[in-house]
């Protein structure tokens, strides 16, 4: 032990997030798992080769949107990624056919978890709990876009395809019903930060420099320092931290 700093691994919250899943059989332009899926993929593979352009230029989450729960919301508090495929359980788990997906997210999640040490050996990987869905205001915000994101998934634009949301999600129809759902399939988009918290109370991790509070030559750099998840990815912000300190840490050097 060099330096006690009981903040370290506390306040770790994310954008908890849910995805509903669309059957949609006569979309083969899209991504997906058949004959005439598996042959446009190789044909993409060499439009991209030779001429990068095709359907592998996607990014797969081709559109999204911020959205308010409700309107009287001052920002909008969730978030939709719409993707081409057939998404279960992240893309890990095999889904034949075709179709599409849509995230929604929580911008604000009031919910706070924890990073721990499992033991003094520094080899063996830490207990993450993120404690997602803890404040009864992080669900009933979750639910309210759940049903908000059924309702766009149900537009004529898109109702005209003919797809079918998959039966997981499909017996969830009261909100009761959907909060189950949720809580079975809510889960991380990749946004944690939080756990080296930036500030000047006791459980802070890191000051305005990002210095580490009571120890000399360390600062952290990365998502972690966020004393509040931003209501959006995290990607670009994170980007500007490192900006920000790199200068910082050439104008302490001077």
């Amino acid at each position: 032990m060099v330096h006690d700093l009981p903040g370290v691994g506390e306040h770790l919250h994310d954008h908890v997030d849910v995805v509903q899943v669309v059957d949609a059989p006569d979309l083969t332009d899209l991504f997906g798992l058949s004959m005439a899926g598996m042959v446009r993929t190789v044909k993409g593979i060499f439009e991209w080769r030779k001429h990068r352009r095709g359907m592998l230029t996607t990014n797969f989450a081709e559109a999204g949107g911020f959205v308010r729960s409700r309107p009287e919301e001052p920002v909008p508090d969730l978030q939709f990624h719409f993707v081409i495929g057939k998404l279960v359980d992240h893309g890990r788990k095999t889904v034949f056919g075709h179709g599409y997906s849509c995230h929604v997210c929580l911008l604000r999640p009031q919910s706070r978890g924890r990073v721990q040490l499992a033991s003094a050996d520094p080899m063996q990987p830490p207990q993450v709990d993120p404690n997602f869905l803890a404040e009864r205001d992080d669900m009933d915000r979750m639910v309210r876009g759940f049903k908000l994101m059924r309702r766009l998934l149900g537009q004529p634009a898109l109702a005209g395809y003919g797809g079918r949301e998959l039966p997981a999600s499909a017996i969830a129809q009261t909100d009761e019903e959907i909060e189950q759902f949720i809580r079975n399939h809510g889960d991380t988009i990749y946004h944690p930060v939080g756990s080296c918290r930036m500030g000047n109370g006791p459980m802070d991790v890191v000051d305005a420099q990002l210095r580490v509070h009571g120890t000399e030559g360390l600062r952290v750099v990365d998502a972690s320092v966020m004393p509040r998840i931003v209501g959006g990815n995290t990607n670009a912000p994170t980007i500007m931290i490192a900006e920000k300190a790199a200068d910082m840490i050439r104008a302490a050097a001077h």
